[in-house]
């Protein structure tokens, strides 16, 4: 993976600070959920392809905070839904959030310096819209989905790529606000 050891936070901060960053990253990861929901649906995108703005605040959260912040914001970003716009919409959250959240940290373990994070943001991009996949199958057992999930995965690849090019925009942003 890229050198960004000078965007790495938990050693240079208390936990009382590292809780209250994490605090300020999901707010900061709600107002861009919202910024989101304003964009007026493109007619190319398929229903439930979103970009995932939010999702820039969680990798970086991964890659710069520690997995338990990451998991941290995913859980209150579920929470968040639940309560502006319902159970299933949460629980899709949820479910994206955390096997997303998940792949990233395993293949970043796994391959440490052999991948980028676009290689990491592509494989939680891909694995969030696979983690929702399976919870919609679960919900809607009568209806055959199987024919969605070429372009859930195209999705995951574009809207990935998209997020670590406007994470790596943003670090400098995002490392003045410490």
């Amino acid at each position: 993976m890229e050198n960004y050891e000078a965007y790495r936070l938990t050693g240079n901060m208390s936990k009382t600070k590292v809780m209250i960053f994490t605090g300020l990253l999901f707010a900061i990861a709600l107002i861009l959920s919202l910024v989101e929901s304003i964009f007026p649906v493109m007619p190319m995108v398929v229903p439930g392809v979103k970009f995932g703005l939010s999702n820039i605040i969680v990798m970086y959260a991964i890659f710069f905070l520690g997995a338990k912040e990451a998991y941290l914001i995913a859980i209150l970003k579920a929470i968040f839904v639940f309560f502006t716009r319902g159970f299933i919409a949460s629980t899709l959250s949820l479910s994206g959030g955390l096997l997303s959240i998940t792949c990233m940290l395993l293949i970043s373990f796994l391959l440490k310096q052999n991948i980028s994070i676009i290689g990491v943001s592509i494989i939680g991009a891909v694995s969030h819209n696979i983690g929702q996949f399976i919870v919609v199958s679960i919900i809607y057992v009568g209806i055959s989905l199987w024919y969605y999930l070429p372009v859930l995965l195209v999705a995951g690849i574009i809207t990935g790529l998209l997020t670590a090019t406007m994470l790596k925009i943003l670090l400098p942003a995002l490392k003045r606000l410490v």
